[in-house]
């Protein structure tokens, strides 16, 4: 069940994360960032299953990012971009570190 829990937060912090961006980014990056996260889920689990690990690893690692970058910024990853963007980078790493961490303790019970 909780596999299930976990699939089901990554995808609502994909979206949440999509909508922001289209939400919040103009001019000619938007285009790049939109295809750049579109893409992200499948290049991320084939890259973790290419170097030995299962898609469960990505999927906690996504849903952490995602919700991390959410809860940071405010619900607005433009913001990311803006300026002073290296403290709310510094600032989503930090969490999104401890979210994967305290999440992958829970879900694998490691």
């Amino acid at each position: 069940m909780s596999v299930v829990v976990v699939w089901i937060m990554c995808a609502a912090g994909w979206g949440v994360v999509l909508a922001g961006l289209r939400r919040g980014l103009r001019g000619p990056g938007r285009g790049p960032a939109l295809f750049a996260h579109t893409v992200t889920p499948a290049g991320v689990v084939l890259t973790f299953a290419l170097i030995g690990y299962g898609s469960l690893y990505a999927t906690i690692a996504l849903a952490a990012e995602w919700w991390s970058l959410a809860v940071v910024t405010g619900f607005r990853p433009a913001r990311l971009v803006a300026g002073g963007g290296l403290r709310w980078a510094a600032a989503w790493l930090l969490l999104t570190a401890a979210v994967t961490y305290v999440t992958g303790r829970l879900v694998l019970g490691r």
